[in-house]
């Protein structure tokens, strides 16, 4: 294929009156992180230390590692984080074992009142929540409100456990009963991926505390703001000392979580490397474990589907969070006549607002890191060098008052499925196109990829939705639907490579991962009162 490179300029429109400067964060954001740092207690939003959450206090690490978190739209200091000691570590450890003993005996009726008083304490404090978002990971604003409310959603449905928890009985013989109980596993443990600092932590504390158990929590070390904020919720809705303890750092934590003997499970969300890293060690450690990896997604586009809806669903689903999701639409599979909508696309990609989170009318900001740009620019090159097209070319975009920010605008390549930028996650604002003859054609490339998150397809037509439905192998599937997460009275459900594990997040299998069955049979004869001879025979069903 010829290369070509079909660059296209991206006009910005902002307000100056709250543009950043090379100094650090504009008036406006510098007056809501000095808010987050006057108002809670384990977080700081203005260049100090975030702490950790141990035995229901907030403490200041005695670590000599310290990690700096930058917010991504302007390179400013927000906070350092600690590598937590293994001193520290091991009092966590403690503290959740020596919380279990009282907390796992609980009645659940007092577990789920702290549920519903976490839920009401996070709606009121939303907007906190979305501000440290934003200062440490660079969402909008819109967007950060949505990170919080996908969790916030988990944790009503946690509320329910009164009826999820119910276990099973039966007589299966005269004055012979059996029972099925539900109980905790012990200390569990959470990893926390960048993209989600409010989401993922989310799906974990609600399931794993409403069923008895302790958790040690590990947010991202690139944001962790948004966990401290929600553990000192969990305090004031009166969760116990040590049953939520808070750790913080890298590899070194990671390794301490798969290693520590009282830790009976982890929950980790991520990338493929740490993925199958935590999984690996921790179930030769005898844990349970639940790992989402990478992911490629795809969405099949039908001539007759509704093109305005299609396009701007493909539209939000490629490029919101700056695609820094592992459900976002990375490769759109055009079919037959539905090629000839790449223009329109392209024009409409073209629109969207590049800008700082807090900025009006953002549509998409920076990218986490300048490694994390650095990469995403990498693989777009590597589209034209290994025979791609760049219709529209979101590297070198220059945000103004953000010079600084680690921004790439919406980008779409054309290229085939043996190239690297289709065969890895990028995990950019990067949408590839590929084209497709058949539905079943479309099909047969979803299938062959290594991933298995989700898909989805735009028609018109039921009997097409329906073959897809059928045919495709991927664990989430939207039917004019582009990222079709399931709500949490569901259960996540991605497979092939993007899941390592056999029990999914959140929903009913939040609560068989976080819960262990125990079976009891009795047996209560009226005529053991007064009988005199005992029965020697092997027993029988009567």
């Amino acid at each position: 294929m010829k290369l070509s490179v079909l660059r296209t300029s991206f006009s910005l429109s902002r307000s100056m009156a709250t543009s950043a400067t090379s100094r650090g964060l504009n008036s406006f954001a510098r007056a809501k992180a000095e808010e987050i740092s006057s108002s809670w207690k384990g977080t700081n939003a203005t260049g100090g230390r975030t702490k950790n959450y141990i035995g229901g206090q907030f403490v200041e690490s005695e670590s000599k590692v310290w990690l700096d978190v930058l917010d991504p739209a302007t390179q400013t200091l927000v906070t350092q984080v600690p590598q937590t000691t293994s001193a520290e570590f091991e009092q966590a450890v403690a503290a959740a074992s020596e919380a279990f003993k009282t907390w796992s005996r609980t009645s659940v009726l007092t577990r789920q009142r702290f549920v519903l008083e976490l839920q009401r304490l996070i709606r009121e404090n939303h907007d906190a929540l979305a501000t440290s978002i934003v200062l440490e990971q660079g969402k909008t604003f819109a967007d950060a409100r949505g990170d919080v409310l996908r969790g916030l959603q988990v944790v009503e449905t946690a509320a329910g456990i009164t009826s999820t928890l119910i276990g099973e009985k039966l007589e299966v013989s005269k004055d012979m009963d059996t029972e099925t109980r539900r109980l905790p596993l012990g200390v569990c443990a959470s990893v926390a991926p960048f993209n989600f600092p409010a989401m993922i932590p989310l799906w974990s504390i609600p399931m794993a505390t409403v069923t008895g158990n302790c958790l040690i929590l590990k947010p991202s070390e690139r944001d962790p703001g948004a966990a401290m904020i929600i553990a000192e919720l969990c305090e004031r809705a009166g969760l116990p000392p040590g049953v939520l303890n808070v750790v913080h750092g890298s590899v070194p934590t990671v390794n301490a979580i798969c290693d520590h003997p009282a830790i009976k499970a982890i929950s980790f969300v991520g990338g493929d490397r740490a993925g199958h890293h935590i999984y690996e060690r921790g179930t030769k450690n005898g844990k349970r474990v639940q790992a989402n990896l990478g992911a490629k997604n795809h969405a099949i586009v039908m001539p007759d589907a509704n093109q305005n809806l299609t396009i701007n669903s493909l539209l939000g689903a490629a490029f919101g969070a700056a695609g820094q999701r592992c459900m976002a639409i990375s490769v759109v599979i055009f079919v037959g006549a539905a090629q000839s909508w790449l223009s329109e696309l392209m024009e409409r990609a073209k629109r969207l607002k590049v800008d700082g989170g807090f900025e009006q009318g953002a549509d998409l900001g920076p990218l986490i890191s300048p490694a994390a740009k650095a990469r995403v620019e990498g693989l777009i090159q590597s589209c034209v060098e290994e025979g791609g097209k760049i219709h529209l070319d979101g590297r070198g975009i220059k945000v103004q008052g953000y010079e600084n920010g680690n921004f790439v605008g919406p980008t779409i390549l054309e290229a085939g499925v043996t190239q690297r930028c289709y065969k890895e996650e990028i995990f950019g604002p990067v949408l590839l196109v590929l084209n497709a003859e058949s539905l079943d054609d479309a099909t047969a490339i979803i299938n062959a990829n290594k991933y298995g998150n989700g898909a989805a397809i735009f028609t018109q037509s039921g009997a097409t939705a329906r073959k897809f439905e059928h045919d495709v192998n991927v664990g989430q599937i939207g039917i004019n639907v582009p990222i079709p997460v399931p709500l949490p009275m569901f259960a996540w459900s991605g497979n092939k490579a993007s899941f390592l594990g056999d029990v999914g997040f959140y929903g009913k299998s939040g609560i068989n991962f976080y819960t262990q069955y125990k079976t009891t049979t009795t047996l209560w004869r009226s005529e053991d009162a007064i009988g005199k001879k005992a029965t020697v025979d092997m027993p029988t069903m009567k």
